[in-house]
C-alpha cells in the first residue's frame, strides 16, 4: 500500500510552477508561441493519464469542483512534471511527442512505481529521454531566436498542418554547432555564427539567467536546498575548466559557455532537486549534483548526443541508493 507523504506538497509544487514564469517568458521572448502551445498540450496530458490512473485503480471519479483537493490529481507533481517536460522540449515539437512524453513520464515514471513519493526516476526526464532515442531528429529542431513564426504558423506546425519548417527558421543549437566544429575557433564561431551568443548558445543564455533567476526564488522561498544545484553547477565548470583547452577550434567550450547554454540552469534548480528521485542527505544531494554535472559534461563532449541532461539525471538516479548509504540521512531540516 502506497504511504501518504507526510506533508502537504501542494504550496512547493505551486511555487516551482510560479518560478517556471521568468524561463516561459525567456523563451517566448525568443523563440515565439511554441513553448505556450507545448504547455497546452502537456498540461491537459497530464490531467488525463492521472484521471486514466484513478480509473485502472478503481478510485471514484473526481469532481471538477474538488478536483484540487484530490491527492493524486492535486497534489501537483503531474502538473510539475508536463509543465518542465514541456518547457525542456523544442518549442515546436508536434503535439504528439509532447503528449508521448508526457504519459510516459507519469505512466511508467510514476504511475507504474506506485505514484507520487516512489518514483525513483525523475518522471521529466524520462520522458524526455524516451522521445529523444526514439526520435531525434524532432529534438534538434530549434528555431533561430528572433525569427520565430506567428501565433497561427506556430499553431500550424506543432499540429503538423504545415508543410514542415520555414526555410532558415531553424538552425543547430549551439552545443551542437560546437561538438561538430572542425575549423572555427571559438572567436570564430561566437563571431560569425548565429547559434552563439555572448555568453553561451543565442538565445539559450537567455533562457538559462530567466531558470536562474527562477531557481533563485526556490532557493529564497526554502522550496528546495542549495546542495544539488551548486553540486551540479560546480561539476559541469569544474569538468569544463579542466578540460578546456583555448580557443582553437577543436575546444571543447569555456566553463562560463556551458554554464549558459543548452537546459544547464532549467536541470540545476527544477530537475536536479526533484526530492522523491533524489537524495535524502544534504552531503547526498550535493554529491548527486556533482556527479551529474561531471556526466553532463562528458556526455556534451564526448557523447552522442549535443545536450545529456536527461541522461545525466537518470544515471544519478540509479546511485542514490548507494550515496544513501554512503551519506545517510541525519536530523536536518525538510526542504
Amino acid at each position: 500500500m502506497t504511504t501518504r507523504p507526510a506533508f502537504d506538497p501542494r504550496p512547493s509544487m505551486q511555487l516551482v510552477l510560479v518560478a517556471c514564469l521568468p524561463g516561459l517568458l525567456a523563451l517566448f521572448w525568443q523563440y515565439g508561441w511554441g513553448s505556450v502551445l507545448q504547455l497546452l498540450v502537456a498540461l491537459p496530458a497530464a490531467v488525463a493519464c492521472e484521471a486514466l490512473v484513478r480509473r485502472l485503480r478503481q478510485q471514484p471519479a473526481v469532481p471538477a469542483a474538488s478536483l484540487l483537493n484530490q491527492p493524486l490529481l492535486g497534489e501537483g507533481s503531474a502538473l510539475v512534471s508536463a509543465t518542465l517536460l514541456a518547457l525542456a522540449l523544442p518549442p515546436y515539437s508536434p503535439w504528439w511527442l509532447t503528449a508521448c512524453a508526457c504519459a510516459f513520464a507519469l505512466l511508467f515514471g510514476k504511475a507504474l512505481f506506485g505514484g507520487f513519493g516512489q518514483n525513483p526516476f525523475n518522471p521529466a526526464m524520462l520522458g524526455y529521454a524516451l522521445v529523444l532515442v526514439a526520435f531525434p531528429a524532432h529534438l534538434n529542431q530549434w528555431p533561430t531566436p528572433g525569427q520565430h513564426p506567428g501565433l497561427g504558423e506556430s499553431l500550424q506546425q506543432v499540429l503538423g498542418l504545415g508543410s514542415g519548417l520555414v526555410d532558415g527558421w531553424s538552425q543547430a543549437t549551439a552545443l551542437d554547432s560546437l561538438k561538430h566544429n572542425d575549423r572555427l575557433t571559438i572567436s570564430e564561431l561566437f563571431e560569425g555564427h548565429l547559434a552563439f551568443g555572448s555568453l553561451g548558445g543565442r538565445g539559450s543564455e537567455w533562457v538559462n539567467l530567466a531558470f536562474l533567476l527562477g531557481g533563485l526564488l526556490l532557493l529564497q522561498r526554502k522550496v528546495i536546498r542549495w546542495h544539488a544545484p551548486v553540486g551540479l553547477l560546480s561539476g559541469l565548470f569544474i569538468a569544463s575548466l579542466f578540460c578546456w583547452n583555448g580557443s582553437g577550434s577543436d575546444s571543447n567550450g569555456s566553463p562560463l559557455f556551458h554554464l549558459f547554454s543548452g537546459a544547464t540552469m532549467l536541470g540545476a534548480f527544477f530537475i536536479a532537486t526533484e526530492p522523491v528521485s533524489g537524495a535524502a542527505s544534504d552531503r547526498g544531494r550535493f554529491l548527486f549534483g556533482i556527479g551529474a554535472g561531471l556526466l553532463l559534461y562528458v556526455i556534451r563532449t564526448w557523447g552522442g548526443y549535443a545536450d545529456g541532461m536527461a541522461f545525466a539525471i537518470l544515471l544519478m538516479n540509479l546511485l542514490v541508493p548507494a550515496l544513501d548509504r554512503f551519506a545517510p540521512r541525519s536530523q536536518e531540516a525538510q526542504p
